[in-house]
């Protein structure tokens, strides 16, 4: 079992950068898949990014492939994202996920930190 926490999100303007964070707990963090997601008001979760075990395989959605980095230190048990340019209809709340397979599935994750919120003002 893992414990995910998020950090990071905030107010930002268009254009800007904010990274977000997620540390879990436990000792077999290195086991897991990582993923963000993100949901908007009134839309239903989508997903950002994955990122497997040992860093090397790694998925974006097509709308943030060319702006996003999502990265893993396995020592810290985290995971980054870093979001650059980022644009009014990316508000939403960012949650990290933790799954034992690989996936950009929403369904097959079944770990979920509580999310933060980022704002991006335009």
């Amino acid at each position: 079992q893992v414990q995910l926490v998020e950090s990071g999100g905030g107010l930002v303007q268009t254009g800007g950068s904010l990274r977000l964070s997620c540390v879990a707990s436990g000792r077999t963090f290195s086991t897991y898949t990582i993923a963000w997601f993100r949901q908007a008001l009134g839309k239903e979760r989508e997903f950002v990014a994955a990122i497997g075990r040992s860093g090397l395989t790694i998925n974006y959605a097509p709308s943030v492939k060319a702006r996003f980095t999502i990265s893993r230190d396995n020592a810290k048990n985290t995971v980054y994202l870093q979001m650059n340019s980022l644009e009014p209809e990316e508000t939403a709340v960012y949650y990290c996920a933790a799954s034992q397979t690989w996936a950009t599935l929403r369904t097959v994750y079944n770990y979920w930190g509580q999310g933060t919120q980022v704002t991006v003002s335009s």
